[in-house]
């Protein structure tokens, strides 16, 4: 019973988390959060990925385990690829899917500092007039 919940809640929050990862930075009400979140990705992608293996997502993991004991057995590793293997039908090549995740997140990160930064000079600035 709860299994087909627990499914559908990971595939909604996870995506929209990831959504969140690639798109906050443009909002300046979401810019503070965007960087929380993308410091929870990073942690977890590199931090726990010392002792789970580069990349770990301990969302993934816990949606994979969820669907294993629902009987359904993915041949994604990675969420990204999941979706869109899910999305198109294509199956990308892992390893391109794992490189251009990383390059969208580290630009992701870069403009969410740099623009967290800007946003807090402004407010600083501000203040003093």
């Amino acid at each position: 019973m709860w299994l087909p919940f627990l499914n559908i809640f990971f595939i909604v929050f996870h995506t929209a988390f990831t959504l969140f990862n690639m798109t906050g930075w443009a909002f300046r009400k979401t810019r503070k959060w965007h960087l929380f979140t993308l410091l929870l990705t990073a942690g977890s992608w590199f931090i726990l990925g010392i002792w789970f293996g580069w990349g770990y997502c301990a969302c993934t993991d816990w949606h994979w385990q969820v669907r294993e004991a629902m009987g359904i057995h993915d041949r994604s590793h990675s969420y990204i690829h999941f979706l869109l293997l899910k999305l198109t039908g294509k199956n990308f090549d892992t390893e391109l899917v794992e490189k251009a995740t990383l390059v969208i997140f580290l630009l992701c990160a870069v403009l969410s500092v740099w623009l967290n930064i800007r946003d807090w000079q402004q407010r600083r600035k501000q203040q003093k007039t």
